[in-house]
């Protein structure tokens, strides 16, 4: 069973967000993200939720306690004491 990492959190940017989202995703990769969405807030533009999948909890944590992931989200303008991560076991996944 994976675990999703669900990241709420506020940008200053969304288009500079973006940027260094995209940027980053070799270090996703290297940091055991299996799959990744981002989504953005009809009613608030400023708002972005991603979500990463990953094997485990721990690999998700460890990703999320990366210094250059903190390093990425400053340079991006995301305003920190918005950031707040949920982990979700996977139960199913799939298109319909």
């Amino acid at each position: 069973m994976r675990t999703v990492a669900l990241i709420h959190h506020r940008v200053a940017d969304f288009d500079a967000w973006r940027q260094v989202y995209d940027d980053f995703r070799g270090a996703q990769h290297e940091g055991g993200v299996h799959f990744q969405q981002a989504l953005r807030s009809q009613e608030d533009p400023a708002m972005v939720v991603v979500t990463h999948a990953f094997d485990s909890r721990e690999a998700a944590e460890a990703f999320m306690a990366k210094p250059e992931l903190r390093t990425a989200m400053e340079q991006a303008g995301v305003d920190g004491s918005s950031v707040h991560v949920e982990y979700l076991d996977e139960v199913e996944f799939g298109e319909v």
